[in-house]
């Protein structure tokens, strides 16, 4: 399984309205084969930080996630979400337990 992590930072005062906005997109991954593993909402910070996985290696993610990135369900659901992410921290990473 590959797993990506994902940490968003929220624009200031918006993290409310994230938290609401988010859960549509769930539905979205799991047609496309993607688990949500975790979904944080750091209001401290104005972060949002979640885990999403897809079966198989890196690859297979990868392709995964470039049919997921053209799809019309995913373009509706980040309607939602529009001018709310500031800056983008992903990275692939590993389970060590």
């Amino acid at each position: 399984m590959a797993t990506q992590l994902r940490r968003y930072e929220i624009a200031e005062g918006r993290l409310d309205d994230f938290l609401k906005a988010f859960p549509a997109m769930i539905p979205v991954r799991n047609q496309y084969g993607f688990s949500v593993d975790f979904a944080y909402g750091d209001h401290e910070n104005s972060q949002f930080v979640w885990s999403t996985s897809h079966d198989g290696d890196q690859a297979a993610f990868e392709a995964a996630e470039a049919v997921l990135k053209d799809a019309p369900e995913r373009a509706e659901a980040l309607k939602g979400l529009a001018g709310m992410v500031e800056k983008l921290h992903v990275t692939m990473v590993e389970s060590i337990l």
